[in-house]
């Protein structure tokens, strides 16, 4: 955000289609009408968020899109097929149109669309090939407890999140996207910082015919972000083919810190202590994970015995899609 001569910044796009549109993929407003059109967003579907990336994208700029995975998958692994929006119909020689059936009488999924084989998003394989991904982690005991914190008083008055979904932590959507992108050479084999350090080559045969030969993975974990800001921007920005400079670290003045705060305003309460900061600075000394029974009582003070039980429901079943892709971090 610190670069707008050069690269434009989106804020999770996505979330309008998946949360208030005709093609909402999340029950969390589903009950809340007034909610959805209030948050300007209800007529947002995929086609019109990927319209808008359009747009920005004609400003001749190079796009950098901060988003969540999850919002292109539909929630608790239900199987997936292509947006209504995005879902092309010949109409006669020469055209095609796009249509949703009865959107704005309730959650239209399961879609009566045609799912593209192995893909488990709702956007079409050729849609998403437009796309340079990279992936930022995070454990979940970490994650978990932060987001439930937002769904809870006093902060959910800020949200409007009232209550705790543990379909939106996202880590299992992570995983299967990921691989996915693997599996038709969108990303990889190639590692980030590891240029040699290729997956064994079963795990990466081509798919309707694509082959490997995509972006290297790079993939970040937020902690060795937080333990090393410089050498791991450094590294991210080679990857991408960013240059890197310093002031990339710095937001510490009125211009800068006016765009945070209206880049974040849309999810208002989740983005605090971004919008509150100045800087990225390495921390002071490293995280040092605590046991689960401190994690529990830590949890239970904090949130009390129903949400600490939830909390740890959550990350217990997240563990494994973190350390799976916590394999294919980038190191410095």
């Amino acid at each position: 955000m610190t670069c707008r001569d050069t690269l434009k910044c989106l804020h999770e796009p996505f979330g309008d289609a998946f949360y208030y549109g005709p093609e909402r993929l999340s029950p969390r407003f589903e009950d809340d009408e007034q909610g959805r059109i209030d948050s300007g967003f209800d007529a947002s579907t995929f086609a019109t968020v990927i319209e808008r990336i359009e747009r920005e994208r004609d400003e001749g700029k190079r796009l950098f899109i901060k988003d969540i995975i999850h919002y292109l998958v539909p929630p608790n692994g239900a199987s997936a097929s292509i947006a209504p929006s995005l879902q092309r119909k010949k109409r006669g020689v020469g055209t095609d149109s796009a249509s949703i059936d009865g959107a704005s009488n309730g959650i239209q999924y399961p879609f009566d669309t045609v799912p593209e084989p192995g893909n488990p998003t709702v956007i079409p394989r050729d849609i998403l090939g437009k796309f340079h991904f990279t992936f930022l982690i995070r454990h979940p005991r970490y994650s978990v407890p932060s987001y439930y914190r937002c769904t809870v008083p006093p902060l959910d008055a800020k949200t409007g999140f009232y209550d705790f979904m543990s379909s939106e932590a996202g880590y299992d959507e992570l995983h299967r996207v990921f691989d996915y992108l693997r599996s038709v050479g969108q990303v990889g084999p190639t590692i980030a910082t590891r240029p040699a350090n290729k997956a064994p080559a079963s795990e990466h045969e081509s798919v309707d015919g694509y082959r490997d030969g995509g972006v290297e993975i790079c993939v970040i974990d937020a902690d060795d972000l937080l333990d090393d800001p410089m050498g791991v921007i450094k590294a991210y920005c080679k990857s991408v083919g960013v240059p890197f400079t310093e002031t990339m670290m710095k937001w510490d003045n009125e211009k800068d810190q006016k765009q945070a705060r209206e880049a974040f305003a849309k999810w208002f309460g989740f983005h605090e202590d971004a919008i509150n900061s100045c800087e990225l600075r390495k921390r002071e000394q490293k995280k040092k994970p605590k046991s689960k029974a401190e994690e529990d009582v830590d949890w239970r003070e904090k949130f009390g015995d129903k949400g600490a039980k939830v909390i740890r429901e959550t990350v217990d079943a997240n563990t494994e899609h973190y350390e799976y892709l916590k394999q294919y971090c980038l190191s410095v």
